[in-house]
Protein backbone atom coordinates (compact mmCIF):
# COMPACT_ATOMS: atom_id res chain seq x y z
CA UNK A 1 0.00 0.00 0.00
CA UNK A 2 1.49 3.65 -0.81
CA UNK A 3 1.48 6.25 0.86
CA UNK A 4 -0.95 9.00 0.46
CA UNK A 5 -1.08 12.83 0.33
CA UNK A 6 -1.31 15.68 2.48
CA UNK A 7 -5.06 15.80 2.74
CA UNK A 8 -5.61 18.28 6.03
CA UNK A 9 -4.19 20.21 8.82
CA UNK A 10 -3.34 16.79 10.59
CA UNK A 11 -1.47 15.99 8.39
CA UNK A 12 0.24 19.20 7.69
CA UNK A 13 0.99 19.16 11.71
CA UNK A 14 2.58 15.45 11.13
CA UNK A 15 4.80 16.51 8.35
CA UNK A 16 6.19 19.82 10.37
CA UNK A 17 6.47 18.61 13.83
CA UNK A 18 8.71 15.34 12.20
CA UNK A 19 10.62 17.45 9.90
CA UNK A 20 11.35 20.04 13.34
CA UNK A 21 11.88 17.10 15.39
CA UNK A 22 14.61 16.40 12.67
CA UNK A 23 16.58 20.25 12.38
CA UNK A 24 16.53 19.97 16.52
CA UNK A 25 18.64 17.24 16.38
CA UNK A 26 20.71 17.89 13.25
CA UNK A 27 24.25 19.01 14.04
CA UNK A 28 24.08 21.52 11.11
CA UNK A 29 20.85 23.27 12.24
CA UNK A 30 19.69 22.44 15.84
CA UNK A 31 22.50 24.86 17.33
CA UNK A 32 20.34 28.04 15.23
CA UNK A 33 17.40 26.94 15.34
CA UNK A 34 17.78 25.64 19.16
CA UNK A 35 19.14 28.99 20.29
CA UNK A 36 16.54 30.91 18.44
CA UNK A 37 13.12 29.30 19.38
CA UNK A 38 12.49 29.35 22.83
CA UNK A 39 8.77 27.93 22.65
CA UNK A 40 8.84 24.94 20.15
CA UNK A 41 5.24 23.89 20.69
CA UNK A 42 4.13 27.72 19.39
CA UNK A 43 6.59 27.26 16.58
CA UNK A 44 5.48 24.02 15.31
CA UNK A 45 1.84 25.72 15.63
CA UNK A 46 2.64 28.81 13.89
CA UNK A 47 4.54 26.53 10.48
CA UNK A 48 1.76 24.23 10.55
CA UNK A 49 -0.77 27.11 10.08
CA UNK A 50 1.94 29.09 7.26
CA UNK A 51 2.35 25.47 5.50
CA UNK A 52 -1.90 24.61 5.88
CA UNK A 53 -2.25 28.21 3.95
CA UNK A 54 0.20 27.72 1.47
CA UNK A 55 -0.85 24.45 0.61
CA UNK A 56 -4.68 24.96 0.89
CA UNK A 57 -4.67 28.55 0.03
CA UNK A 58 -8.23 27.71 -2.19
CA UNK A 59 -9.93 25.81 0.86
CA UNK A 60 -11.64 27.56 3.50
CA UNK A 61 -9.60 27.65 6.72
CA UNK A 62 -10.31 28.02 10.46
CA UNK A 63 -6.63 30.18 9.90
CA UNK A 64 -4.70 31.54 7.90
CA UNK A 65 -0.92 32.22 8.37
CA UNK A 66 -0.11 35.94 9.35
CA UNK A 67 3.80 37.16 9.08
CA UNK A 68 6.66 38.03 7.89
CA UNK A 69 8.83 35.17 7.15
CA UNK A 70 11.89 37.35 5.30
CA UNK A 71 11.72 39.45 8.44
CA UNK A 72 12.32 37.11 10.78
CA UNK A 73 14.87 35.21 9.34
CA UNK A 74 16.72 38.58 8.45
CA UNK A 75 16.51 38.44 11.96
CA UNK A 76 18.05 35.77 13.02
CA UNK A 77 20.62 35.83 9.97
CA UNK A 78 22.26 39.40 11.85
CA UNK A 79 21.70 37.83 15.66
CA UNK A 80 23.97 35.39 14.77
CA UNK A 81 26.61 37.55 12.78
CA UNK A 82 25.88 36.86 9.75
CA UNK A 83 26.84 33.27 9.25
CA UNK A 84 23.81 31.67 7.60
CA UNK A 85 24.86 30.31 4.43
CA UNK A 86 23.04 28.41 1.92
CA UNK A 87 24.38 25.83 2.71
CA UNK A 88 22.23 26.14 6.02
CA UNK A 89 19.20 26.39 3.40
CA UNK A 90 20.26 23.07 1.39
CA UNK A 91 20.27 21.09 4.57
CA UNK A 92 17.33 22.66 5.57
CA UNK A 93 15.51 21.59 2.26
CA UNK A 94 17.03 18.26 2.05
CA UNK A 95 15.58 17.12 5.21
CA UNK A 96 12.25 18.80 4.16
CA UNK A 97 12.39 16.60 1.01
CA UNK A 98 13.10 13.76 2.92
CA UNK A 99 10.39 14.12 5.59
CA UNK A 100 7.77 14.38 2.95
CA UNK A 101 9.14 11.41 1.15
CA UNK A 102 8.83 9.69 4.17
CA UNK A 103 5.59 10.36 5.19
CA UNK A 104 3.38 11.32 1.86
CA UNK A 105 3.36 11.02 -2.05
CA UNK A 106 0.70 12.80 -4.24
CA UNK A 107 0.59 16.40 -5.79
CA UNK A 108 0.48 18.13 -2.64
CA UNK A 109 3.41 16.71 -1.54
CA UNK A 110 5.32 17.80 -4.59
CA UNK A 111 3.93 20.86 -4.09
CA UNK A 112 5.31 21.26 -0.19
CA UNK A 113 8.41 20.32 -2.05
CA UNK A 114 8.39 23.09 -4.79
CA UNK A 115 7.31 25.77 -2.67
CA UNK A 116 9.90 24.76 -0.06
CA UNK A 117 13.00 24.93 -2.78
CA UNK A 118 10.80 28.16 -3.85
CA UNK A 119 10.83 29.72 -0.32
CA UNK A 120 14.51 28.60 0.38
CA UNK A 121 16.20 30.58 -2.78
CA UNK A 122 13.76 33.64 -2.03
CA UNK A 123 14.88 33.78 1.60
CA UNK A 124 18.73 33.06 1.41
CA UNK A 125 18.62 35.69 -1.79
CA UNK A 126 17.04 38.37 0.71
CA UNK A 127 19.59 37.35 3.10
CA UNK A 128 22.02 38.35 1.13
CA UNK A 129 20.44 41.55 0.04
CA UNK A 130 19.71 42.49 3.74
CA UNK A 131 23.82 42.17 4.29
CA UNK A 132 24.81 44.41 1.58
CA UNK A 133 22.78 47.13 3.30
CA UNK A 134 24.47 47.61 6.18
Amino acid sequence: MGKEDIKNREDVYKLVSTFYGKVRNDEFLGPFFNRVIKDWEAHIDRLTTFWESSLFMTKKLDERYVGNPLEVHVRVDQENDHTVTEMHFGVWLNLWIQTIDSLFEGEVADNAKWRARKMGTFLYLNIFQARQQI
